[in-house]
């Protein structure tokens, strides 16, 4: 059966924005640049991108193309002249326990938004007069506190999932990327613009962008370059999964560079619209992961219509993780297909119902019954978040740059990069080398100061 190809190249950097603009981009992204100096941070982001970001984007694009197969098999030796290990499909394996990982809690923040949607709906939660933080901080413990509902919502969501994915790549996720982006960049113009023209705005906007290059520290520097992981979803086989779906004529440096832009201006989109809220209700920036679910909604009870546009925010939300928990999910699907031969409804169910029933349910339970259960000291939803940014993504990247200068060597990757010879002959070189060398010191040094 003829693997399926994307329809343009337009198509593909829309999936590939999708798959990137999730939690990492409107919820880990803001609360680190509120904690961390705001334009110092943004600052650092920056340069993280170019120097990180983009290089590994062309690196996973060249491991996915190449081959056109699944994550595991994408780490084999087929097509060079020479046997290598087997040991190096192990690396597509901890791509997708990354991705298990990520899912695992991701799916129930998915949850909290669907409550904050139900529950402004039905008025749970009353934003037509100012909300007290700790009105707004009862409502969000009472929510993730409750099992029962967590879990409904946390179902519905990976049930939405589900009726997309067993349609197929392009039938499923492709068709809803079409309509889900131009919606999703409509509701973050529209809330931008409101933000911004709120009183005292403007004070939100110079925190955000102008950098006081004091605060910039060996942490601040740290954060930001695990923040490319997220913010590029690299690491946990989705580009090299969405790219091996990618056909030969395109250019994956032009293509890399494309998404990488695009990726880096939606955070900046979605900071434009926390940032000038915040300053505008006097509320300080640094209250960390609490940020989105605590903070925001006391600033929406601050301003006329403030049910309506927490609505549309919290609708952003929903839309930004729907696109990338779908590419998430088909990294398993992909393999389970291609190494099982599996019919696509059963690997997707099987997929989904694994990481419902033994990621899902313990993350939602960490915040109630199991609340006691630890994993190096943390409770079951932040052992996923650590264990997968710190540990499983990071490994991936490492593995995956060693792979691409060292065992494909320069003529297979500059193959891959060139097209053959026919594009990016001055750059793919030095790509070449930066991904063979620098990427992996830098990845070292991300592993050192999170274990340091």
């Amino acid at each position: 059966m003829a693997r399926e190809n994307w329809s343009n190249k337009l198509i593909y950097i829309s999936t590939v924005a999708g798959a990137t603009i999730g939690f990492g981009a409107t919820w880990r992204f803001p609360y680190l640049v509120g904690e961390n100096g705001g334009g110092a941070y943004l600052f650092v982001f920056f340069i993280a991108m170019l120097i990180l970001g983009v290089p590994m984007l062309v690196a996973e694009h060249l491991i996915g193309r190449r081959l056109h197969t699944n994550v595991v098999d994408s780490f084999s030796g087929k097509g060079l002249d020479r046997p290598i290990s087997k040991w190096w499909k192990a690396v597509g394996i901890i791509a997708i326990l990354g991705a298990f990982g990520i899912l695992a809690y991701y799916m129930v923040l998915g949850g909290w938004v669907m409550s904050y949607i139900g529950g402004i709906s039905l008025g749970e939660i009353d934003l037509s007069t100012p909300l007290s933080a700790e009105e707004a901080k009862n409502f969000f413990e009472t929510s993730t506190n409750s099992p029962w509902k967590m879990t409904l919502y946390t179902f519905i969501f990976v049930a939405v999932n589900y009726y997309i994915l067993v349609k197929g790549v392009i039938d499923g996720i492709e068709r809803v990327i079409r309509w889900v982006m131009p919606i999703f960049l409509i509701l973050v113009l529209a809330l931008m613009v409101r933000a911004l023209f709120l009183p005292g705005a403007l004070e939100g906007v110079k925190f955000y962008i102008i950098p006081d290059f004091s605060k910039i520290n060996s942490q601040v520097i740290l954060l930001a370059l695990g923040q490319v992981f997220f913010a590029l979803s690299i690491g946990f086989g989705v580009m090299v999964t969405l790219s091996s779906y990618l056909n030969k004529k395109e250019n994956l440096v032009g293509i890399s560079i494309s998404a990488g832009i695009i990726n880096t201006l939606i955070p900046l989109a979605i900071g434009f619209i926390i940032f000038p809220a915040l300053f505008s209700a006097g509320i300080e920036p640094t209250s960390g992961p609490s940020l989105v679910f605590q903070a925001l909604p006391a600033v929406f009870s601050t301003i006329p219509f403030g049910a309506f546009f927490a609505s549309l925010f919290f609708l952003l939300l929903l839309l930004a993780a729907l696109t990338t928990s779908l590419t998430i999910y088909e990294v398993t699907i992909t393999t389970l297909i291609e190494k099982f031969k599996m019919k696509r409804a059963m690997a997707t169910f099987i997929t989904l119902a694994v990481i419902f029933i033994f990621g899902n349910i313990p993350s939602i339970l960490a915040e109630s019954s199991w609340s006691n259960v630890r994993i190096f000291g943390m409770n079951i939803f932040d052992a996923f978040d650590y264990i997968s940014a710190n540990i499983l993504f990071i490994t991936t990247s490492l593995l995956s740059a060693l792979f691409i200068g060292f065992v494909l060597k320069r003529e297979v990757a500059l193959k891959e990069l060139t097209n053959e010879g026919t594009i990016n002959q001055k750059i793919a070189p030095i790509l070449f080398y930066h991904i063979k060398f620098v990427i992996p010191a830098l990845i070292l040094l991300i592993f050192a100061f999170s274990f340091a």
